[in-house]
């Protein structure tokens, strides 16, 4: 049995535990275990945070996150006008969050960091996956998670100069899928490798099971695009100091240096573009929606990337 199957059957398994009663299996307050390394405190926290990990000391995101107020980030999964109806939902999150708490997604700091992580990794879902426009009920914001793929693809994205290390499958189609979508064969290959999914081959198993879309994703929150760089974990949360280069080019820890990341000079060095201010949008209404306050988001040089240079121009940082 192959690992996308187990996979599959350990979300199905743990989704009807969760099913039966979800309330209690979020209850992880008593299922804190604490011990020292070489004078360290480590903890882990029931399945939300399983391995020994002093991340896994902080809050965990089931804990401040549940399945209403994910119900209310994105009221319209199932709408029926939605085009991916009935494949996005809460445990399929939560589920994939596991892999990513002991390394410290959503995890990191107290609650409220936590809680700004979370809402800004979701502004990049939302603003991805979202099929709203400007007189759709609720607005777009309301909108995210309604994509699982891309509807009308334009090519294969298939990089034949991957050939020796990420050779296209015939038959297969790279084009966007996911939470944060994926494009081209290599990032189907790397992302794949990481996750131990047979990606390149199949494809399709990002649209076909909404826990694999969710790490994906998180892997390439959590992930560097190249040796030297940030990723957008360590440039949100504080983990990253800019060098000398990085000041000259503007680029400063915060939620504007995570489009920088993810999407280079697509919607960042532009100016004041519509594609960086849907982002910033879907994050700022996040914060407001889970409580935190959009006050929180900072300065406008933290919140922006309007004015830094990418770091990887013409495209390279796509996803």
């Amino acid at each position: 049995m192959g690992r996308h199957w187990r996979l599959v059957i350990v979300a199905i398994v743990t989704t009807a535990l969760l099913g039966a009663n979800l309330s209690a299996a979020l209850d992880l307050t008593d299922q804190l275990v604490t011990k020292e390394v070489k004078g360290k405190k480590v903890c882990k926290m029931g399945w939300a945070c399983p391995e020994f990990s002093k991340f896994c000391c902080n809050q965990t995101i089931p804990e401040f996150l549940d399945v209403d107020q994910f119900q209310q980030l994105f009221p319209n999964i199932n709408a029926p006008t939605a085009h991916a109806v009935g494949f996005w939902d809460y445990q399929s999150f939560v589920l994939a969050t596991i892999k990513y708490a002991p390394l410290g997604f959503g995890t990191t700091g107290g609650k409220l960091m936590g809680q700004l992580e979370l809402a800004a990794f979701l502004g990049h879902v939302g603003s991805q996956t979202s099929c709203g426009y400007g007189v759709a009920t609720g607005g777009p914001t309301a909108w995210g998670l309604c994509y699982n793929k891309e509807l009308s693809p334009s090519q294969k994205y298939c990089d034949d100069s991957y050939k020796y290390t990420y050779p296209c499958t015939p038959g297969a189609d790279y084009y966007g899928r996911g939470a944060l979508p994926i494009y081209w064969n290599y990032n189907y290959g790397q992302i794949g490798d990481a996750l131990q999914e047979n990606l390149l081959d199949h494809p399709e198993y990002i649209e076909q099971n909404a826990t694999l879309a969710f790490q994906a994703a998180i892997y390439s929150w959590m992930t560097p695009k190249k040796k030297g760089q940030p990723s957008c974990h360590d440039a949100f949360v504080g983990n990253w100091k800019p060098n000398k280069n990085d000041t000259l080019s503007k680029r400063v820890p915060g939620f504007g240096v995570t489009m920088n990341i993810l999407y280079g000079d697509r919607t960042c060095g532009q100016g004041d573009v519509d594609d960086m201010n849907t982002i910033i949008t879907h994050y700022l209404y996040y914060l407001d929606e889970m409580g935190v306050g959009r006050e929180r988001a900072g300065p406008a040089e933290v919140l922006s990337c309007a004015e830094q240079k990418p770091f990887n121009p013409s495209g390279s940082a796509s996803s």
